[in-house]
């Protein structure tokens, strides 16, 4: 009775004084696998796995996979290639692809083309991004005429502006103190305000004919009448009695 793949490959090793570590450390085959094939027992790989297994097993241990494999054949698959007249054979994994030969000036032509490409696609990209103003509409409106009076037509209307302007209806008074002083307002004959006007105050009266003012410091107060002020009514401390406040005016007694 022939002994076994495995048995052989077994005997071989243990002859040399291998373990099966060794063999794992140089084959990187698997230790399950080892023991597999050592003990027959490959069942659930296909038979192109084992015999790849096997004969990397073989040549580790120096044999040739024929005197050890039972049933080894080489596999016959080979592509026949022409050299120079002679037919000749080569293994299907030398077998190389035949090489294409192109023209510079038709490689040339198609980077060309590749570029235009390229630069079409970038300029129809700047612009669609580029943002489109909306027209505004323009409104016109008609064109008003105006007709400039003459010099002497504007003299004579402002004239008669000025005298149409009708006269203030109410006399208005102001008064804004720099410091406390005595004050009296009589409006149209009677007694409104007789009292200390304190510091920073502001107080406003109105009258239909006449204003009549007294104050105790001249200097402490700031008036206005009608919108108008008036400065310099008089020194600090300077008692004023009766300015008489009118429509034509302001008139001190």
């Amino acid at each position: 009775m022939s002994e076994s793949t495995g048995a052989k490959l077994k005997s071989l090793r243990l002859q040399k004084g291998l373990s099966l570590e060794d063999v794992h450390k140089k084959t990187k085959i698997h230790l399950n696998i080892l023991k597999a094939i050592e003990e027959d027992s490959l069942v659930n790989f296909s038979p192109i796995y084992i015999r790849g297994f096997q004969k990397i097993y073989c040549k580790f241990l120096g044999i040739d996979p024929k005197e050890c494999i039972v049933d080894y054949k080489e596999p016959s698959s080979s592509v026949r290639t022409v050299e120079k007249g002679k037919e000749k054979t080569a293994p299907a994994w030398q077998f190389k692809l035949p090489k294409v030969r192109v023209k510079p000036k038709a490689l040339i032509l198609v980077i060309l083309a590749f570029f235009f490409i390229i630069f079409l696609f970038k300029l129809g990209k700047a612009v669609s991004s580029k943002p489109v103003k909306p027209k505004q509409a323009v409104k016109r409106t008609p064109a008003a005429v105006v007709s400039k009076p003459s010099g002497k037509q504007q003299v004579q209307s402002t004239a008669k502006e000025q005298a149409s302007a009708p006269a203030a209806k109410t006399i208005t008074l102001d008064i804004h103190t720099k410091e406390d002083t005595f004050t009296q307002v009589k409006a149209d004959g009677k007694v409104v305000f007789q009292n200390v006007l304190r510091k920073g105050r502001s107080e406003s009266w109105q009258a239909k004919e006449k204003i009549e003012l007294s104050v105790g410091s001249a200097g402490a107060v700031e008036l206005e009448v009608n919108g108008k002020r008036i400065s310099g009514l008089g020194r600090r401390g300077q008692a004023l009695k009766n300015i008489l406040i009118t429509k034509e005016g302001m008139s001190i007694k």
